[in-house]
């Protein structure tokens, strides 16, 4: 198992959730609900820096698919969203992964409802309930194959295309 604390991403078209994990790749935790940016970056912004507080190593950005495991709606906006995140933390160690997140939010919402929380009080926070969700699986996965999970996003500049905003 790899060491360095991951950052777990919820895209939603409101809000974006960010969850950590420990130095050590074990547990998953809610950090925050960003306000999705949709005409600038400022949501980008703030996961860089919680990124460099944190020191963290990878971000693994849910990728929506249905049961089937087949794109939905959902699936370019977070690719778009993941790649965007990638060219922005291009540093070195810096990875940017999509992992599949098929029920994430469901699972959150059941975890939150079990803890006797309703909808409405629920909304703040199903964001970052769903991203703790994608990325404890995600660290359950690499720890069980002994290897990375989901596809890494290679930053455009890396790539060799032009990086757009």
């Amino acid at each position: 198992m790899r060491t360095g604390v991951r950052l777990g991403i919820d895209v939603g078209k409101a809000r974006v959730g960010v969850a950590r994990s420990d130095l050590h790749g074990m547990l998953a935790t809610p950090v925050e609900t960003v306000p999705r940016d949709l005409a600038g970056d400022a949501d980008l912004a703030r996961i860089a820096a919680i990124a460099s507080e944190l020191e963290a190593v990878e971000a693994v950005v849910g990728l929506p698919l249905n049961l089937r495991g087949e794109r939905t709606p959902s699936t370019e906006d977070a690719e778009r969203f993941a790649q965007r995140l990638a060219d922005r933390l291009d540093a070195p160690g810096v990875t940017v992964r999509l992992v599949d997140e098929r029920l994430s939010t469901v699972s959150a919402q059941g975890q939150l409802r079990q803890a006797g929380k309703k909808t409405k009080q629920s909304r703040s926070i199903i964001d970052q309930a769903a991203a703790v969700v994608i990325l404890q699986h995600a660290l359950d996965v690499e720890r069980a194959r002994d290897d990375a999970p989901g596809q890494a996003v290679v930053p455009r500049e890396r790539s060799g295309e032009e990086t757009q905003s």
